[in-house]
């Protein structure tokens, strides 16, 4: 395996509390929604340009539910393809695809998750 293809599968971590959002996408997702006429959340836009870990970084919801718990869903979720590496699908636009690889998903009997 060479060196670009090690670095491709190296694991992403990817803000799902709160506090694992950057103080500084915060403050602009609220500018946005107080300044800006959206029609998506702030986190919602496709930005192509964005690296892959800048993807995995970008949250689209980071608000308090009808509870009043704060929930945090991120914009893409990384996955690894076994032809194309690690790529980001975009919660909305990839929503099919994104589904596809769930039902990939299986537990073995010891309770691990493998993948087919």
């Amino acid at each position: 395996m060479d060196n670009q293809n090690s670095e491709e599968r190296k694991p992403i971590s990817q803000p799902l509390t709160p506090e694992e959002v950057s103080p500084e996408q915060r403050a602009e997702m609220k500018r946005a929604m107080r300044e800006d006429d959206l029609v998506l959340n702030p986190g919602d836009y496709v930005d192509g340009e964005k690296t892959l870990e800048e993807k995995s970084k970008q949250v689209a919801v980071d608000t308090a539910d009808i509870t009043g718990d704060r929930i945090v869903v991120p914009t893409y979720f990384v996955v690894d393809d076994p032809e194309e590496g690690q790529k980001a699908l975009h919660h909305i636009k990839d929503a099919e695809e994104i589904s596809d690889v769930i039902r990939q998903a299986r537990i073995d009997e010891d309770g691990n998750r493998t993948w087919r």
